[in-house]
């Protein structure tokens, strides 16, 4: 079966897993550089804390800083590679790949692909969407990729204008949909993404899809049947 696989270039997925340790490490090394002299002003907040830094010894402060930056850089390139997609295009099937878990879409339940700003996303036959999700990946690799095994790739979303904005007590929304979008809107406010994405799935069981702009919701309902 050919595939034809989009991700993020080797040189950028290295470049977070050097880049960050490095700038952690600066980061803290520099304040444990300053700590003495911080410790010093009268306004500073936090002053004991500097107080204390200042009076680690060498070389022990160093390595310390140095390996805490370190640490905290990693921790920030993990996170990163768990957060990376990656689209694997055959003409039978699409797999959707972030940080390995995958998730597969039949090539026969997708009636059309574009991009949202960076989402990447997928139209059900019924005009509900299958997939929404943020990359950095290469509109136009991901463009060639599709279309190269026949996949429709839309200029833009076809049903932009059907979207309405979301307040509370919409009389056209199905029963219990409100609260999922007001629970939802709780979760982008508070940045909680893992519930933003599993209130979206339980609004689509709805029939409704929901699609944000600077945490505003806009919804529309899918053409079922």
């Amino acid at each position: 079966m050919r595939t034809t696989s989009v991700a993020e270039p080797g040189w950028q997925v290295g470049l977070v897993w050097t880049a960050f340790p490095v700038l952690g490490a600066a980061l803290v090394y520099g304040v444990k550089a300053a700590a003495g002299w911080v410790a010093g002003l009268a306004w500073a907040p936090a002053q004991g804390l500097f107080r204390l830094i200042s009076t680690i010894p060498e070389p022990a402060a160093t390595l310390g800083a140095v390996g805490l930056g370190l640490a905290g850089g990693l921790v920030i390139s993990f996170i990163a590679a768990a957060e990376r997609l990656r689209v694997e295009v055959a003409d039978e099937q699409v797999v959707l790949d972030r940080g390995g878990q995958e998730t597969g879409y039949d090539r026969t339940a997708i009636s059309g692909v574009f991009l949202d700003g960076k989402k990447l996303v997928l139209l059900g036959l019924d005009s509900a969407e299958l997939a929404r999700e943020g990359s950095d990946l290469d509109a136009g690799a991901l463009s060639d990729a599709f279309q190269s095994h026949g996949y429709p790739w839309l200029p833009e979303d076809p049903h932009r204008d059907e979207y309405r904005r979301w307040v509370r007590g919409i009389p056209e929304l199905p029963a219990g949909a409100d609260a999922l979008l007001h629970a939802r809107a709780e979760a982008l406010r508070k940045g909680e993404e893992e519930d933003v994405a599993l209130l979206r799935a339980e609004l689509a069981r709805l029939g409704v899809v929901v699609r944000e702009e600077k945490k505003r919701q806009f919804w529309r309902l899918a053409r079922r049947g």
